[in-house]
């Protein structure tokens, strides 16, 4: 977004933790993406040495008194309009009480993902996660009292904060989507991954999933599986063509050794045709599996909340899909105007269940090489694109200061 606002009147300063303080291994493809004319400022941080001996990781709580004083030096040397502050991580929103307090400026909140989530409730008690959806339960309202607009991924996870908090306006509540850039492809065929971590092996037929795989999740695939294990009993030299490729899905850096899917293919008796990498891929070769997989797996949850921003680099790809989304998502209904793939829904889990004849039928045509689908229409996602993702930021930053 950021490198688009410019382009609507904006000019953005982007205020974060220096690269040396992540102890993720960081992309430095994705951060070329980010134009030199966007400035930065970077602050030092807390040690991840010395703040993980007091249970500390989290690089929002370890820069937050040094991403604090650089937004008060900032604000004296700038004179910025409007404060945008971003979550995960989420602690930095805290910020916007003392924002307002000192300076008086508009201050919005963005939500990338839930803070409290219904996950987030079900964690073993005592655990680390039990601890921190307690103080997500604690502090989510302390910010969100100071804000004079709240934004999330989407109008859904924006009413479930608003049911939280009837006192939050929902007139000043949005959801706009994180979106895709179509010119993140263009880089991509600039500059090709040379090693990449998972190679697309000749001869087979790649399906694949990239991103992150939540618990929630779990229902889906195993329903995706028990139609793979059917395919196979009925046409086993063909359904041994495919590989389901399931990329990231630990959304760790180092999560080589989190199998989450690797279990229910097991199950389901198809491990042989199914890859699980659980480590996050960098930016530009997720993007590449995206154009050069036979075909991709966009999988939501049994949830009808959930809005997966990963749909639009994967329609902007151009790559035929099978989609299973639960039929409110805001995902299904996108994917099934967009065309270009199979579109699936459902309500119950035994609707679900009764997806599995198309879903061998699907996995059949990809078998076959006979998937012929016009690619999807970029009408349908233009509005989620970087571009018109910063447009209505800059719409929103102009209606605050009126």
């Amino acid at each position: 977004m950021a490198k688009h606002l410019s382009t609507h009147g904006w000019t953005p300063i982007i205020i974060r933790a220096g690269d040396e303080h992540y102890t993720e291994v960081l992309d430095p493809d994705l951060a070329r993406l980010v134009p030199d004319t966007v400035q930065q400022i970077k602050t030092s941080a807390f040690p991840a040495s010395i703040a993980r001996r007091f249970g500390i990781g989290d690089i929002g709580l370890r820069a937050y008194f040094q991403i604090k004083d650089a937004i008060r030096l900032a604000i004296e040397k700038e004179r910025p309009d409007v404060i945008f502050i971003t979550g995960s991580p989420f602690y930095p929103l805290l910020l916007s009480g003392w924002i307002k307090k000192k300076f008086g400026l508009p201050v919005v909140l963005d939500f990338q993902d839930p803070w409290v989530s219904a996950e987030g409730a079900l964690r073993p008690k005592l655990s680390k996660g039990a601890l921190a959806h307690q103080l997500a339960l604690t502090l989510e309202p302390i910010a969100l009292r100071h804000a004079d607009f709240v934004t999330s991924v989407s109008d859904r996870q924006n009413e479930e904060m608003a049911n939280r908090y009837p006192w939050l306006d929902r007139s000043r509540m949005a959801g706009i989507p994180i979106g895709g850039d179509p010119a993140d492809f263009e880089a991509l065929r600039a500059s090709p991954p040379q090693n990449p971590i998972v190679k697309l092996e000749a001869g087979r037929i790649h399906l694949s999933y990239v991103g992150t795989f939540l618990p929630k999740a779990g229902p889906l695939v195993s329903t995706l599986f028990e139609a793979l294990a059917q395919f196979r009993s009925e046409a086993p030299e063909l359904a041994n063509r495919l590989v389901l490729n399931f990329v990231g899905t630990s959304n760790q850096p180092n999560g080589v050794g989190t199998h989450l899917v690797s279990p229910l293919a097991q199950a389901a008796k198809v491990d042989d045709l199914v890859r699980e990498v659980p480590q996050r891929v960098p930016f530009l070769e997720a993007l590449h599996i995206l154009a050069n997989s036979n075909g991709l797996m966009l999988i939501g949850s049994d949830e009808p909340h959930y809005t997966a921003s990963k749909i639009y680099p994967a329609l902007m790809s151009g790559t035929p899909f099978v989609s299973m989304f639960h039929q409110a998502s805001s995902a299904h209904d996108i994917l099934s105007r967009a065309g270009g793939g199979f579109s699936h829904s459902f309500e119950t889990l035994d609707q679900l269940k009764a997806l599995r004849p198309i879903l061998k039928q699907n996995m059949r045509l990809f078998a076959e090489g006979k998937v012929e689908l016009a690619p999807p229409n970029p009408q349908t996602y233009q509005d989620y694109t970087a571009s018109s993702v910063a447009g209505r930021y800059a719409s929103l930053f102009d209606e605050i200061i009126a």
